[in-house]
């Protein structure tokens, strides 16, 4: 039972928060009937009167552990001989260095949990390569980096083989960080590509007249506030944009010029321009090695290892089960999407930014997911 009740702890814990909030529109001395229905493995009906008299009290944790991770065989060895394992680690939404925060809870980091995987991976002496499967847009300039640093750190401190299969999307920062792997296996139905930088600007000076806002700040230094959402770029402030953009657009490309050699000098000068392309396309251009599925990047990870019959794990948190290749951890919803107001400074992705980003929804930053 248990077992069966862990994946509802979070809603279960909500309920207190919900009496709280129906208080507070019923007013004092009420009993409050909380009814709720949970299903999953079986249905539970849970009913109850609170009888509430006086103040009510309701202290939010600021954070939950998610857990230790957990590896689970996805897929056995096709040899019996479970002494050698590929471990598939995912990298899944978007890539920013901050949790993802709900109303309850405080959920992953992108960039610590990656981290904390491939120490998992690093110290377990069965693991003989790691598969990073990949579905993501992209992220921060500097979250993509520190992904990339780390994966090179892991290679070179442990020498085990790395294959990145590249899923839906791995566009962008997401595929800055798949050249860093040994080989690259992409899907026929991937989109791929978007070697680029973009600085997050949003011109909000008419929006603001309109409701009769103005701002007049106190300043020392003309350009202490450029990029300002409050006013339009000006010329100095653009060109130095511009440039710090185009220095990480260059960063960008001399990555993959690096790890992808087979990549022409006429087909990396097509790509400069940020765009997005299919998997088919990108093999005939050698920004990967070879179309398949997920278990054809498992198969590569196992011959680059010598380890034919090793079986394939995947690293997750205790409570978010895993019984395929592609399972996904859940994550909670984010606070701004449950609240219908932003204060500038309180929502860190919403702080000033260079982006690795494949952007067609400009309100993708303050969204993560998956």
């Amino acid at each position: 039972m248990v077992r069966t009740l862990r994946p509802y702890r979070r809603l279960v814990a909500s309920l207190p928060l919900a009496v709280g909030l129906l208080f507070s529109l019923v007013g004092c001395h009420r009993a409050i009937p909380v009814m709720g229905r949970f299903e999953g493995a079986g249905r539970f009906d849970v009913g109850a009167r609170a009888d509430v008299r006086g103040e009510m009290a309701i202290k939010l944790p600021s954070a939950v552990d998610p857990g230790p991770l957990t590896a689970t065989t996805i897929e056995a060895s096709p040899t019996g001989d479970a002494s050698r394992r590929v471990a598939v680690i995912d990298v899944d939404g978007l890539i920013l260095n901050q949790n993802i925060e709900g109303l309850y809870d405080s959920g992953e980091n992108p960039v610590s949990g990656f981290r904390e995987k491939l120490e998992a991976a690093a110290s377990d002496s069965g693991v003989a390569a790691v598969v990073l499967r990949v579905h993501s847009p992209g992220g921060g300039v500097t979250a993509c980096d520190i992904l990339a640093h780390e994966l090179d750190r892991f290679k070179a401190g442990t020498g085990k083989p790395v294959v990145a299969c590249l899923m839906d999307v791995a566009t962008s920062g997401a595929y800055y960080l798949a050249v860093g792997a040994d080989r690259i296996v992409a899907h026929p139905t991937t989109l791929t590509g978007g070697v680029g930088a973009i600085f997050n600007h949003v011109n909000l000076e008419d929006a603001m007249a309109q409701l009769n806002v103005t701002v007049d700040p106190v300043k020392a230094g003309p350009l202490i506030d450029m990029g300002n959402v409050t006013k339009p770029l000006d010329d100095d402030a653009r060109a130095l944009l511009d440039e710090m953009a185009e220095g990480f657009h260059q960063r960008f490309l001399a990555r993959v010029a690096e790890r992808r050699p087979a990549v022409g000098a006429d087909d990396l000068k097509t790509i400069a321009d940020g765009r997005v392309i299919v998997g088919p396309k990108a093999l005939a251009m050698n920004l990967v090695d070879q179309l398949g599925y997920l278990p054809d990047a498992i198969a590569e990870a196992r011959r680059l290892a010598g380890a034919p019959g090793a079986s394939a794990i995947l690293y997750h948190r205790e409570a978010a089960p895993a019984r395929s290749l592609y399972a996904i951890a859940p994550k909670p919803p984010r606070v701004s999407d449950a609240l219908p107001f932003s204060y500038p400074g309180l929502d860190r992705s919403k702080l000033p930014a260079f982006l690795y980003l494949w952007q067609p929804d400009p309100t993708l930053p303050r969204t993560t997911s998956r």
